[in-house]
């Protein structure tokens, strides 16, 4: 079992910054791939950012790249999610999840535990 606690959010003006992070507890962290998740209102959960075990490869939705940077830090059992240049349709709820696998992987069914999620709000 993998427990998963997100934190970091909040509310931020468009072109602001925020970091989120997601603490594990539980299975040895550095055995899973790592991923951001989000949910806007009315919306299905998509896939953002995902980071492999060791933390060499990363993967990101094309929505995201150049803005976004998902890292870990193996010792501290933290996954990272760093936003840069965020825009009101970041607005969601920001999920942390641990795939069963090495990752990175942006299949939704490749992970297995989730976090209760964050929720970021951008203003224009």
């Amino acid at each position: 079992q993998v427990q998963l606690v997100e934190s970091g959010g909040g509310l931020v003006q468009a072109g602001g910054s925020l970091r989120l992070s997601c603490q594990a507890s539980g299975r040895t962290f550095d055995s899973n791939g790592m991923g951001w998740f989000r949910q806007a209102p009315g919306k299905e959960r998509e896939f953002v950012a995902a980071i492999s075990r060791s933390g060499i490869s990363t993967d990101y939705a094309g929505f995201v790249k150049g803005r976004f940077t998902i890292s870990r830090d193996n010792a501290k059992n933290t996954v990272y999610l760093r936003m840069n240049s965020l825009k009101p349709e970041d607005t969601a709820v920001y999920y942390c999840a641990a795939a069963y696998n090495w990752g990175p992987t942006s299949a939704v069914y490749d992970y297995n535990w989730w976090g209760q999620g964050t929720q970021v709000t951008v203003s224009s």
